[in-house]
This record gives C-alpha cells, structure tokens and sequence, in this order.
C-alpha cells in the first residue's frame, strides 16, 4: 500500500528505493534460503543502495548514509549463512527487556537522576529473582506460585496513559518548532527519510 502512495508525489527514484527495501524485507524474513534467494537478496540491496543516492543528490542526506541499521543490512547473507534462516526474528522482541530494564524502572522513579534509581531497582529485582529460585531449589516455596491476589499484572505498557476516575492538575506545553516541514512537496520525502530511519527489517539476523 505504502509504494502507490507515493506513487507521482516524489521522485520516481524514491519509489524504486522503496520497492527495493521491500524487496529485501520480504526476502530476509523467509524460512529457508538457497542459492538463488542468497542472489535475490544481494540484487535487492544493490537496487536499495543505488537509487538512495536520490536523497542525497536531492538535499535531504546530504552527508551521506551513516546509518547503522541500513548499514546492518550489508551483513545479512553472511550471518543467513553462518547461523540460518531468521525465520521471524525482529529485533523488537528486545522490547519486551527494555520495559522491564527501563521503563518500570523509571516510572518507580521520582524522575530526577533517576539512572542511579533505576540501577538500584534492576540490583534488587534481580536480588529478589535470585532469592526467589534459590527458595524454590530449597522447596522453600512451591515452583508454581503465581502472583498474589489482587497483584495488578502490568504486562502491557500503556507508556503512562490515562489515570481512571482521578483527576490531576498539569498542563502540557508542546513544542515550539514541529518535526515537519511546512512546504508539501517536501512532506513526501521528510515521512520516507523519517520511515527508513526507524524501519528495521522483519527478517533480522
């Protein structure tokens, strides 16, 4: 859906760029590889550096493409052929670490210089952890408890969201500048830098 969107809006280089990351998305994520795929994938990198240059020469890179996850892609066949087949592995499942690491940390934190909080509230759950498979090989506590009743399970993260039936007295200021540009002509190719920068393919290594 995303290519004929674009489709006479930006420059007809960009959408071969575009077609070009797909491509190598789609292939990176199969199951099994062979030869012929190894080759489609090089062919679908090569295509994706050639017609980038379109942002460079256009004015939106202009100091070029030092971009670690475009640049991570150049090592894909080589890490297909030394451990195999991604099969589905995104880097996104080290979301999930990040929230228990940084996220619950930092909102148990009163948020000034919170890195030292954050540091002692990992020490001590890993301290509890810990203490916790070691009553469990003791037979200390049964390896099934689950969690106490009416602990609240905060599996999902809501980044903060709503508070229900309360009411908080804050305000919100916004920022001054916005992230895009005014002009519409431009806006095309500002929404693809802005994608292929946070785009990581699905089929990472």
């Amino acid at each position: 859906m995303y290519l004929p969107a674009i489709y006479d809006l930006v420059h007809p280089d960009v959408v071969k760029c575009m077609s070009a990351f797909l491509d190598f998305c789609y292939l990176a994520r199969r199951s099994d590889f062979d030869s012929s795929t190894l080759t489609s994938l090089d062919n679908a990198l090569h295509r994706f550096q050639t017609y980038r240059e379109i942002f460079r020469s256009s004015g939106v890179r202009e100091s070029g493409f030092s971009l670690p996850r475009q640049h991570s892609l150049v090592h894909y066949r080589i890490n297909i052929q030394d451990f195999g087949a991604p099969n589905g592995l995104c880097s996104s499942i080290t979301e999930s670490r990040h929230i228990t690491a940084v996220k619950k940390p930092w909102r148990r934190s009163n948020r000034y210089e919170a890195l030292g909080q954050m540091l002692i509230t990992n020490q001590r759950l890993d301290k509890l952890a810990a203490a916790r498979a070691d009553f469990i090989a003791r037979e200390m506590l049964p390896s099934d408890r689950g969690p106490l009743p009416g602990a609240k399970t905060d599996d999902d993260d809501d980044d903060g969201g709503p508070v229900d039936n309360e009411r908080v007295i804050a305000d919100v200021q916004l920022a001054r500048t916005r992230g895009m540009p005014n002009a519409i002509p431009s806006l095309p190719y500002h929404m693809l830098i802005y994608w292929l920068r946070t785009q990581i393919p699905i089929g990472c290594p």
